[in-house]
């Protein structure tokens, strides 16, 4: 039985672009379906049962965000990959207290995405490596370590 897949983005471009990857990919794997907008994706996953959902993080109606929240409620098997433009450093945190299993940066899917519906189709999850420019949170000095660590030098 082939994977199911979901897709939903606002832009006709950017699902015709996911068609096209995932057909030229896999053929084990087919399109169940294609949302405009988070609640056409909610109301989707409810009836069609992907077994991957690839959501837009920015989409009208509901975002990508808040329909991973409602998908993760309804207690089915799809796992949901978020699929967006933005890059931050809080995308990742976001990103996991919305339900979702994963993410892709519009900007690496060539590389990534495939290989992300992989990792969700085997249970695992996928967070993509932070883009150069962004310095993960553990690398910020934290301002009471600083602190303290003044007075250590200091010999206080």
């Amino acid at each position: 039985m082939p994977a199911r897949i979901l897709i939903a983005d606002d832009h006709e471009i950017v699902l015709e672009g996911i068609r096209t990857l995932v057909g030229r990919s896999r053929r084990e794997w087919e399109i169940c379906g294609e949302a405009r907008n988070g609640k056409e994706a909610v109301e989707m996953v409810k009836r069609l049962r992907p077994d991957v959902g690839v959501l837009d993080i920015t989409m009208p109606v509901l975002s990508g965000l808040q329909a991973a929240r409602e998908i993760a409620e309804l207690g089915v098997s799809c796992r949901v990959l978020m699929f967006t433009m933005h890059e931050s450093d809080r995308l990742g945190v976001e990103v996991r207290e919305s339900g979702a299993q994963g993410y892709v940066l519009k900007s690496q899917a060539a590389r990534d995405l495939i290989r992300a519906i992989d990792y969700l189709l085997a249970g695992n999850t996928f967070f993509g490596a932070p883009p150069a420019h962004v310095k993960p949170e553990k690398d910020k000095p934290n301002p009471g370590t600083l602190f303290c660590l003044g007075f250590a030098f200091a010999g206080a």
